[in-house]
């Protein structure tokens, strides 16, 4: 364990010298900013997020958030919040903590009612918001049990900083984004997905195994309004 620790610190020392992963930094803080605020904004407001029927599974989770009152205010407030403090250098950190379990609870979401709307870009989110976590390791690692005083130093000389390209770095990066990209491919084409409508829904039948059950399942969530665990079940029967 102490030696994965110490390669680990090492890595993130080495990066942190580098200017290219510095300016990646500041694009992840920047995108994850632009995808909080509006609608974050929109919450403060009291208006609907979006336009999706109440009989869809996120639309009636959605629905009924909506209804919470100051609770929907208030994750409009947390999302705002957390925007403005990634845009500023000297509270980017605290931006990152804050934005951690509002984006993991989008991403958890997204697959759990399979809702395509956000089931590509919630992980992607999520992975730069976990980037930015490790980036700012330095000033979070002294709340980890494993942290002790002879922990690789974090302070960085400017004089220190490189311009090599991170080639491996880019590499990694690219495989990680087409593995997760190519995975929400799979699960779009595989798994059975209500769709934001009832007419994607049935378009998608066309395409199925077997198109009756499919079609079973569409009226189940978008006329039924049932819960996509119980228009699942009347799919599986309909085979």
């Amino acid at each position: 364990m102490h030696h994965l620790i110490t390669r680990f610190e090492r890595a993130h020392k080495k990066a942190r010298h580098n200017i290219w992963i510095g300016w990646f930094a500041i694009f992840c803080r920047i995108v994850l900013a632009i995808g909080f605020i509006p609608a974050g904004f929109t919450k403060i407001i009291g208006e609907r997020f979006t336009a999706l029927p109440d009989m869809h599974p996120m639309g009636s989770y959605l629905t009924a958030l909506f209804h919470t009152g100051y609770y929907y205010t208030a994750i409009g407030v947390a999302q705002v919040l957390a925007g403005v403090l990634l845009l500023i250098p000297r509270t980017a950190t605290l931006g990152a903590l804050l934005y951690f379990p509002v984006i993991l609870n989008i991403a958890l979401l997204s697959f759990s009612v399979r809702f395509d709307g956000s089931l590509l870009s919630s992980p992607l989110m999520l992975l730069a918001n976990i980037f930015l976590l490790c980036w700012d390791y330095h000033k979070l690692k002294f709340i980890f049990p494993w942290y002790h005083k002879t922990s690789t130093e974090n302070l960085i000389v400017a004089h220190e900083k490189t311009k090599h390209f991170p080639w491996r770095f880019v590499v990694g990066s690219f495989i990680v984004f087409v593995v997760i990209v190519g995975s929400i491919v799979v699960i779009n084409k595989t798994l059975l997905m209500p769709r934001n409508s009832i007419s994607d829904c049935q378009q998608d039948c066309k395409n199925a195994t077997n198109p009756e059950a499919c079609l079973v399942f569409c009226d189940c969530v978008h006329n039924n309004g049932s819960p996509l665990n119980e228009c699942l079940e009347c799919y599986e029967k309909s085979l």
